[in-house]
């Protein structure tokens, strides 16, 4: 049965990686697509959502490497392996893109006072191209968005992509029969706060994580409860529940038994703790048992 579940787990990462080197290599492509036309057609909103997608890629790149990283063995130096640098690249994958974005807005701004005369179909077509290969890319990530950070932070940003590229279509349309060529500022601002909405939430989970918070998918009170009405639990305190990485939690938590308990049934009861918590999203689960005459006297007991 293990055999199994190894095998299911490393044919699961494999697809993951196989979702992630197609949108590296689908986005790479449309880049290079985008940067030349870009600079034919003099469209900012062109090569603003180019550089958006350089952004992408190294986001991209960066969740690639956490992951495999994620997955080497521990050592004496590094006890949990290298899993939380799935955290730490979400955290830099968030920043990087708020700094594009602020890139995006003062040039947008800039470009006010100076409009150019832009191709507005050309700018549509390569836009539509854009929808077309942000939306495949999104929906190989689309399943397993909910498990990892990382992979909804790719997903996030591979389908706002798709809405901005819409909304470029729709201004090139625009400026094609309107002539209205301050569209194209416009829309890089429109781009920079779809991107800012997009990634704050990615940023402030990331950091909440790499600050040893509670994960989102972890009911702090629920896990509290359960423990408690588990048969034999007298008491609970110092717990605490972190993130390991982006797709693994863990727990410890000192349980106050009563003074009877066997060894035997103290292993029973924590096992039955471990079994509960899995179905809680913690799977690294430490229990130091305390029997009821050894009375904690500590501040946070």
């Amino acid at each position: 049965m293990s055999h199994e579940l190894h095998h299911h787990a490393q044919d699961k990462l494999r697809k993951i990686n196989t979702a992630f080197i197609v949108g590296i290599v689908l986005n790479l492509v449309f880049v290079i697509i985008e940067v030349i036309s870009g600079f034919i057609s003099h469209s900012l909103a062109l090569l603003t959502d180019a550089g958006h997608n350089v952004s992408d890629i190294g986001s991209l790149v960066l969740s690639l490497v956490a992951i495999k990283l994620a997955t080497r063995k521990s050592t004496e130096t590094f006890t949990y392996g290298y899993k939380k640098s799935t955290i730490l690249a979400s955290l830099l994958n968030a920043m990087i893109l708020l700094a594009v974005v602020a890139v995006i807005i003062w040039e947008a701004i800039r470009r006010f006072s100076n409009p150019t005369e832009i191709p507005g179909l050309s700018v549509a077509i390569i836009a539509a191209i854009g929808i077309l290969i942000n939306s495949v890319t999104a929906l190989l990530f689309f399943r397993d968005k909910d498990k990892d950070l990382n992979i909804k932070g790719a997903y996030l940003h591979l389908f706002a992509d798709a809405l901005v590229s819409a909304g470029v279509v729709v201004g090139g349309i625009v400026m094609y029969f309107t002539k209205l060529y301050w569209i194209d500022p416009v829309l890089s601002i429109l781009i920079g706060i779809v991107i800012f909405i997009s990634t704050f939430g990615l940023l402030k989970d990331s950091l909440k994580l790499s600050l040893d918070a509670v994960p989102e998918n972890v009911n702090i009170q629920k896990v509290k409860k359960t423990i408690l009405e588990t048969e034999g639990v007298k008491d609970m305190h110092h717990l605490h529940v972190w993130a390991m990485s982006t797709t693994q939690n863990a727990m410890t938590v000192h349980i106050v038994v009563p003074d009877n308990m066997t060894p035997k049934t103290i292993e029973d009861l924590k096992s039955t703790v471990k079994h509960k918590m899995e179905h809680l999203n913690i799977r690294h689960v430490t229990i130091e048992i305390e029997q009821e005459f050894h009375n904690c006297n500590e501040p946070d007991c």
